[in-house]
Parts: C-alpha cells; structure tokens; sequence
C-alpha cells in the first residue's frame, strides 16, 4: 500500500503495522463499493449545488464515478492491497484521471461519515433484499400448509407424542415465523434508513452542505441530525441489522432441525431431496442431510457475528478506529444470511412428506387431552377430568386423528388454521 490519503510529507509509516491497521478493509470494502460511488457522485451533485464545486467539475468526476462503475461491474477495475480501503482507492482514481477536480471531491466529507453512508446503503440493500427471500420462503411453506391442512402427524413437546397435529399446522408456523422476520427486518430497513452524510467526522463543517438534497438522491426517508449520534450510530445499527437476520436465521435453524429429525429412520416422516443431501465417503447405504445441517450451522454463525458487533461497541463518544472490526461482523452475517435464505423455499418445496409414516405414529394415548377438555366443556372441572383421563389411558379405544383436527377450531389451530389470514401478510411484504 502507498500514497496514503492522510499521509503528509515527512511522516513515517511502517508497512507491517499498516497491514494490521487496514485488516480486510480493502477485500470487505468490494461488498460496498457500489454504494460508496452511488455517495460519492451525489456528495459532488450536492457540493455543485452550493457552488463548491463548478458544474464542469461536477460532469467530470461524476462521469468519471459511472467509469468506474462500469469497469468495477466488468472486472476492470479490482480493490487489492495496491488501496489502503475502496475509499481511497475512489479518490485515486478520480485523481488519476481528473487531476485537481478528483483531488475536490473529498471537500466536506470524512471518511467516518462517507463509511456510515455506504453501510447504511447496504444494509438497506440487504434487508430488503432479505425481506423477499423470507417472503417466497414463508410462500413456500403456506402452498405446503394448503396442500396438506388437514393431514395428521404427531404433535410433540419435549421430542414426545403429546397430541395429534397436522401438516397443515407444522407448515403454516413457518409461513407465519417468516412473515414475522421480514416484517422485523423491513422496520429495521426503515429506522436505518437515515442519510449521516454532511455529519464529516461527527463534528459538521464549517460549510452550508446541501444534506437534505443529497438525501433525497441517495433515497434515505430522513437526515441523521446530530452529527455526533451519526459517528455513535456505527456499531449500533449494525447490532440491529444483525439481530433482524439472526431472528430470520433462528427460524431457519429450527426448520433444518424439524427436517434432520424427521427425516431420520426413527421417524421416517420426510424425505429430503437428493439436492439437499450428499453420500458417506465409507458407508454406501447412507444418505446425509448435510444442507439441512449446514443451513442449523449457519445460524450460529451469525449469532456468533452478533457477539462481535456488541463486544466492539463498548466505547465512548467520537469515533475511534476499534469500529473498523464491525465491518467484517457485519459483511460475513449479511452473506449467511442473505445465502441461507435464498435456499429454504427450494428445501421446503422439495422435500417429500411420508404422509402414512406421519399417521401411523399416531397413538391412542394421544388423544387423552381431546378427552379430559370434552368433559370438562361438560361440566367436570378440568383438573378432575385431568385426573380421570390419566388414570384410564389404557381405555381410551380407537383413535381418529381427523376427527380430533377438525375439532381443534380455536383460531389458528388445526380446524381453523387462517391460512387466508397468514398469506394476506405475506402478501403484504415488500
């Protein structure tokens, strides 16, 4: 690395240590590279609009940004260890091919507050490209709630037999567990989506930068006043962005669970697809649900990216450089996520349900606490008709799973399970 953009004539550096300090930024900064140009050429537009800039020196270094663009999108142009990050690797560029108007472009502008905006682009990116893979997700599983509503399968709690359930039921839960992650990540979208450029190194300029119009063109819904809460907001947003994908990745994690369970010889309810599973090096008879383990694993991966992110935050008001390992946290979590994501709806619609296996492990004790609430709707009192099931479990005769479903009619239970309710919420996302 050389030509650093602080470096001043007779200051030292020393390369080992400026490896240390710039870490992956250069190879993480590929992930935000485009939003970094996209701020860049409206921090010029705004700038010109002021009259800092004159508007041929506008036209030049936002012709020079889509160049850019352009080569970055084409494999022309690569962030190696030749930048020190993607922002300086912008301004040499704009230098190189526009001399003293690349050098103008930083007028007004920190690397603090030009980072924060093109975090805050791609996290707004990201959620909301989040959001629509959970809303074909949670899609998935409700054609597969509809196709199967009233189809028995054991209930369970603490892994045993509890009550009769259907596939119906087990399906629309996920439906509705992705709607609700994507509607938590699209109210994230929204409280992060707040323009900090304009806030410099989180102390303002002694310019009147045109903030509102840069926001506006960046698509931000507000400004991010105070510009030393907008230097306090690195870290803390991240956190959020985070927390949103690892509940969306909890959900995942649960549903890999169900599938790795069921799909085992003991249980024999599911069948996943050859796609999803890969053979032993050594025992040809097995077939391993590796993706449905991996997409478990995936999730602890970004609870672990989490744990990061709030350990790195501790600190006081101003920026300080502990805030540049929030950025691989945060870059590592949005790929599991985004990745992981994007192959549950193929999962849950490949995966074959064993329909007879599913019925069959339905037993007649099962149906003790349809019969201790039918006599307690009959006037005993529950904990008596509790006690009188219990000790006649051995008498409880032939069972009906379907007459027990049809019968389960409190809201959203398996007589009722509102799937036009569930899909007119998922239809809603966006």
């Amino acid at each position: 690395m050389s030509g650093y953009l602080w470096e001043k004539t007779g200051t030292a550096t020393d390369e080992g240590a400026m490896r240390f300090m710039a870490g992956e930024d250069v190879v993480l900064d590929r992930e935000l590279f485009v939003f970094d140009l996209r701020a860049t050429a409206a921090h010029a537009r705004g700038l010109g609009r002021r009259g800092f800039l004159s508007a041929s020196d506008v036209g030049r270094i936002v012709s020079a940004l889509d160049e850019l663009s352009g080569l970055w999108a084409g494999g022309g142009f690569v962030l190696d260890g030749r930048y020190e990050d993607g922002h300086s690797a912008i301004e040499s560029f704009l230098t190189e091919r526009l001399g003293d108007a690349g050098k103008r472009v930083h007028l007004g502008r920190s690397r603090n507050d030009q980072v924060l905006a093109a975090t805050r682009l791609y996290a707004v990116d990201a959620l909301g490209r989040l959001v629509l893979l959970l809303r074909e997700s949670a899609g998935a599983a409700l054609e597969r709630a509809r196709d199967h509503a009233m189809d028995p399968m054991p209930g369970y709690t603490h892994l045993q037999r509890a009550v009769p359930s259907s596939v119906g039921l087990w399906m629309a839960s996920f439906a509705e567990s992705f709607c609700e992650s994507a509607e938590l990540c699209s109210l994230t979208r929204g409280w992060l989506n707040a323009s900090p450029l304009g806030t410099a190194a989180g102390y303002g300029v002694n310019l009147d930068l045109d903030r509102g119009g840069v926001r506006d063109e960046l698509g931000f819904g507000r400004l991010t006043i105070n510009p030393m809460a907008a230097q306090a907001g690195r870290g803390k947003h991240e956190v959020q962005v985070v927390g949103a994908m690892w509940q969306a990745m909890q959900d995942v994690r649960r549903l890999a669970w169900d599938l790795s369970l069921f799909s085992t010889d003991e249980f024999g309810f599911v069948r996943m697809a050859d796609t999803a599973t890969t053979g032993s090096s050594i025992m040809p008879n097995k077939r391993n649900p590796d993706l449905a383990e991996l997409l478990r694993g995936a999730c602890a991966t970004v609870g672990g990216c989490l744990a990061e992110l709030q350990q790195a935050v501790s600190l006081p008001s101003g920026y300080h450089r502990d805030l540049q390992v929030t950025k691989p946290a945060l870059v590592r979590a949005v790929r599991t996520t985004l990745d992981a994501v994007g192959l549950v709806p193929g999962v849950i619609g490949g995966t074959e349900l064993r329909l007879g296996r599913m019925r069959a492990a339905i037993d007649a004790s099962m149906m003790a606490t349809d019969r201790a609430v039918e006599l307690a709707a009959g006037g005993m009192a529950f904990r008596d008709a509790y006690r009188e099931v219990g000790e006649s479990l051995g008498s409880l005769g032939g069972i009906d799973p379907a007459e027990s479903l049809r019968a389960r009619v409190s809201a959203g239970a398996c007589g009722d399970l509102m799937l036009d309710e569930i899909g007119a919420r998922v239809a809603a996302l966006c």
